[in-house]
């Protein structure tokens, strides 16, 4: 995973509430076991129309809309606990989603995937997404190691906490296998003194 301390970044705004894991990567796409290519399919049914016409009123479709912000609405990633649901968003190429509430397994999924789920107060986001219908080029501004988002020339800003033991991973690129594989000879030294120590 590549590692996270500061993204600033244009948005893509999806100012719905309850968007399942369904809708972020339909059940048919879920039997390949590697994480590249989800992101083809991310939203799928909303993207595209019969006959895999994209759909011009969705707003990935939207000309001149981008960014690796994803702002959602409210209770963002319910429903089942598809892990392809963090895969899809991350390698579509985003890397924040900004929302509410998040259903905690898509939360733990996200952070384990190295996408940051930065949760803000309803008020907040909706003056976000008042910014962004006035200027879709808006830029934020998130720094994992304040945990505030903001957006920069103006007084807006907020506070989102993490994980200490999450955060640290995002820092570093690391996902749980990773972290491990970076203990290895401290697990190793004290394997050795306790071997020692039981003689």
């Amino acid at each position: 995973m590549e590692k996270f301390e500061t993204l600033i970044s244009r948005c893509v705004p999806l100012p719905l509430t309850d968007v399942d894991t369904d809708q972020v990567i339909p059940a048919r796409f879920l039997k390949a076991t590697d994480r590249v290519g989800f992101g083809d399919n991310l939203f799928r049914d909303w993207r595209y129309l019969e006959g895999d016409i994209p759909n011009p009123d969705f707003i990935l479709n939207q000309p001149g809309i981008t960014g690796q912000v994803l702002v959602a609405g409210k209770n963002f990633g319910c429903g089942s606990s598809r892990e392809h649901a963090a895969w899809a968003i991350y390698d579509y190429g985003f890397k924040v989603v900004v929302s509410s509430f998040f259903a905690d397994i898509f939360k733990n999924n996200a952070l384990n995937n190295g996408l940051l789920p930065v949760q803000v107060n309803e008020n907040f986001l909706q003056a976000l997404f008042s910014k962004l219908e006035e200027d879709p080029s808006l830029q934020i501004k998130v720094s994992l190691e304040d945990e505030e988002i903001s957006v920069p020339g103006t007084d807006m800003k907020e506070k989102f906490e993490i994980n200490p033991y999450k955060k640290y991973c995002l820092q570093q690129g690391f996902d749980d296998i990773d972290f491990l594989l970076s203990k290895k000879s401290e697990i190793e030294n004290f394997e050795e003194f306790r071997l020692v120590a039981a003689r």
